[in-house]
């Protein structure tokens, strides 16, 4: 298994009579000759272990492995002979603990009907040290796997058991394959076999191991479930999840069942995450004229069609199984709904900014740029979002297009109120001016006429003194 991913540690290498495996391991590695494909490993605990407590345990592991995988790999010891085949008791009870449909519908199942989906079977001989041959010829492990496969004759029970056992590994792994594996090393060195390179192992051994991994790269299949559906990566987490929860409420995983399920657990993923990129999407490339905030409906009805396509393209990838395209035909409803709504929208915005722009008319920027212009504009402004609330059948969209309206004034108000400032200032200072002049004149012409008045006082003052009578 570690040689499988690429390792020499990972996987516990035990050398005590102690299980270290406990249930079952995965690892998860990419897959050494296919891109994007990813090479699930499961380990599980020993099968007989003599310290578990409920027998039923081995029964259900043997089970679950055998769901979840597309390639079994057994391990037995030595060599294959009947006492092998009783180990490997528990594919006799595959029947009784898999079922391929659902109970109203399961009686009856043929071999062939499990065939269809168990997985390849693999039968891996460690520390084999016996020779190849039968009758004085050289035969093939996969020939010495055959051979041991054959019903025998007797009518022990040992025996019976033995031919069941064959029978069944027949029936249900048509597809068979065997790897006979020398001794790595010696038995003194087994201890540290995980920390050995391999140079110190045996030669024949490494070869072996060469061949089984070659052949488990190139020719395990992809697991599927029925009519070729591939099993991803979120399939297999919610299979794992729906078998467990099977064998824990006491009941039998059914693969019917499992398929119906997956699919609905699949497709309404599927279903909310192609809505969400049609969202996104749609948000994105809607790009509103500045002015007006809306988008012309040729352009809005082309870009949906562009965003529904790579929806449908994603649901695709994703979708499991969506028999009548019933999932894909409620994505199609879910996005013309939000198709709809955009629709509506726009179609607010349009006549929301319709309104106001005929209320706003008369507003011009330049009219306002006088002292007492700030006024004046914000009378009229508020005349007119007081005009624009009181008319009915805007639509929800009304607010935000008047915020936006606001908004978009904000600038022109700023400078409106700048310039009111600085030409009332300004003209105040005129008057100011004009103020302090009209008094420096006034006061001008009455020092004139206090001198003037001098003047006249002073020569009738001088008449006078010189007997000239004077009237007034």
């Amino acid at each position: 298994m570690n040689r499988l991913a690429g390792k020499t540690t990972g996987f516990s290498v035990c050398s005590t009579i102690q299980s270290e495996t406990k249930g079952i391991w995965m690892w998860c590695v990419p897959h050494p000759c296919r891109d994007d494909v990813t090479l699930v490993l499961l380990d599980t605990e020993g099968l007989g272990d003599v310290e578990k407590k409920d027998e039923k345990n081995d029964t259900w592991i043997f089970a679950l492995v055998i769901l979840l995988s597309s390639t079994l790999v057994y391990n037995s010891m030595r060599t294959i002979d009947h006492q092998a085949l009783r180990n490997l008791h528990y594919v006799t009870e595959l029947t009784n603990h898999i079922k391929v449909r659902s109970s109203e519908e399961g009686e009856g199942e043929a071999s062939a009907d499990y065939a269809q989906f168990l997985p390849s079977f693999v039968w891996t001989v460690r520390d084999f040290t016996l020779d190849l041959l039968f009758d004085g010829r050289r035969i093939t492990p996969d020939e010495y796997l055959e051979k041991s496969l054959k019903i025998q004759s007797g009518n022990s029970p040992k025996m019976a058991l033995s031919n069941t056992v064959s029978n069944c590994i027949q029936n249900f792994f048509p597809t068979r394959k065997c790897f006979v594996l020398n001794r790595p090393v010696s038995q003194s060195k087994l201890k540290v076999l995980d920390e050995l390179c391999d140079s110190h192992l045996d030669p024949g051994f490494v070869q072996q191991v060469t061949d089984f991994c070659s052949y488990i790269f190139n020719q395990s299949k992809l697991k599927t479930l029925s009519a070729g559906v591939i099993v991803t990566g979120s399939v297999l987490g919610n299979l794992a999840v729906m078998y467990v929860d099977a064998i824990r409420s006491g009941s039998v995983p059914c693969l019917e069942n499992a398929v119906a399920a997956l699919s609905k657990i699949e497709n309404s993923a599927a279903v909310k995450e192609s809505c969400a990129l049609y969202r996104r999407l749609l948000g994105e490339r809607v790009v509103p004229d500045p002015k007006t905030g809306a988008i012309g409906e040729k352009d809005l009805s082309g870009i949906h069609d562009v965003c529904l396509q790579e929806a449908l393209r994603l649901f695709k990838t994703n979708s499991f199984k969506d028999e009548d395209e019933r999932y894909q035909k409620d994505l199609i409803e879910q996005i013309k709904e939000v198709y709809r709504g955009k629709c509506s929208e726009n179609a607010e915005l349009s006549l929301c900014n319709s309104l106001l722009q005929r209320l706003s008319e008369k507003l011009g920027h330049a009219s306002y740029l006088r002292p007492g212009g700030y006024a004046d504009y914000r009378i009229q402004l508020d005349s007119i979002v007081q005009t624009y609330r009181a008319t009915p059948g805007k639509g929800v969209q009304a607010d935000q297009v008047l915020e936006a309206f606001l908004k978009d004034r904000e600038e022109n108000i700023r400078d409106i109120r700048r310039t009111d400032k600085v030409l009332t200032q300004r003209m105040h200072l005129l008057k100011e001016d004009k103020t302090r002049a009209d008094r420096q004149r006034y006061e001008a012409e009455a020092e004139a006429a206090q001198r003037e008045k001098k003047v006249m006082e002073r020569r009738l003052g001088e008449l006078r003194a010189h007997g000239v009578h004077t009237e007034h």
